[in-house]
């Protein structure tokens, strides 16, 4: 059955995998794209999405900018993640796709309201964008099936001690999101960061004739030059686990929890996963109002994963 999906991206390294396995899937209706500011500034945003659209032959997919800030705070991204071109320094042609006049904003709202079924919402980056679809046009929520997003952690963080880089960069957004009343699904650090690809697979990536085969080995290497010293995580298929779960749900193990952001003090941009079995003194005495109840992802099935991922892309070959 195909799904139909927004993909909302500030892309970079790893929103160049997510973007390659979502427009190769059979079962992945990509209806738009839209781009923010994130790990990269948002006109790379945009130029890096167009290149990595034609690397993976996708058709004529609408891309559209939208938010080049945070809600509150300001301008911030993890270019020095990402190397010069926000992509690995894999010196991708420049692309002669057009970006839409619309703001993603728009397009959003057009392509849920012209489709016959309701889309889901793939947030692979800040959510700045969806926060301001939802408050500026609330009525579009019933036509959002679900949001997919990329964020958070029910454990520590990578952008400080708690909290996870996506929320962390606009904290503002990922809570009205969550509190939107829309369906959503957290694939978060717990499974991000297990998620890697065999060096000697990565090796031969980078070997193979096929442009895209070659460029899927470069992204997953790159990090090496940036002073990584955990192997694991020069090889991580990032923001394309999160793809992956939504095309092969019984990839993932997940467990439905309230789960609110944190928007003050050391813990800024954490997501607080309740996981608590019984009432706590906070229920007793009265907390204010319920949290919302988020699908959280907890496990996930790696070695499958990879070679669902290298399947998807065209890549198995390289697994050997």
């Amino acid at each position: 059955m195909t799904t139909s999906i927004i993909l909302d991206v500030d892309t970079g390294i790893d929103d160049a995998l997510a973007l390659m396995t979502a427009v190769r899937h059979p079962d992945l209706d990509v209806r738009a794209i839209t781009c923010v500011a994130g790990n990269v500034a948002l006109p790379a945003v945009v130029a890096n999405t167009h290149a990595v659209l034609d690397l993976a032959g996708a058709g004529d997919v609408p891309v559209a900018a939208g938010a080049d800030r945070p809600l509150v705070e300001r301008p911030r991204d993890a270019s020095h993640m990402h190397g010069a071109d926000g992509l690995g320094n894999a010196g991708l042609p420049a692309s002669t796709r057009e970006v839409s006049s619309m703001h993603a904003v728009e397009l959003m709202r057009r392509v849920l309201n012209e489709s016959a079924d309701p889309v889901t919402i793939v947030a692979l980056a800040p959510m700045t964008n969806l926060a301001l679809l939802l408050r500026t046009y609330p009525e579009v929520a019933d036509r959002i099936e679900r949001v997919v997003f990329m964020g958070g952690s029910a454990s520590v963080g990578n952008a400080t001690a708690s909290a996870e880089f996506n929320v962390w960069h606009d904290p503002e957004a990922a809570s009205i999101v969550l509190n939107s009343g829309v369906p959503a699904t957290m694939y978060g650090l717990d499974v991000f960061t297990r998620v890697a690809v065999p060096e000697p697979v990565v090796a031969r990536l980078q070997q193979m004739d096929d442009p895209l085969a070659r460029a899927v080995g470069g992204l997953l290497g790159y990090r090496a030059q940036v002073g990584i010293t955990d192997t694991a995580a020069l090889r991580l298929i990032g923001d394309a686990g999160a793809v992956c779960a939504l095309a092969a749900p019984h990839l993932v193990r997940t467990e439905t929890w309230p789960v609110q952001v944190d928007l003050a003090g050391l813990s800024r941009g954490q997501t607080i996963v309740d996981r608590r079995s019984s009432l706590g003194e906070d229920a007793v005495h009265g907390r204010a109002d319920p949290w919302p109840e988020v699908e959280v992802t907890l496990d996930v099935e790696v070695a499958a994963m990879v070679d669902f991922f290298l399947q998807t892309l065209g890549c198995a070959e390289a697994a050997g």
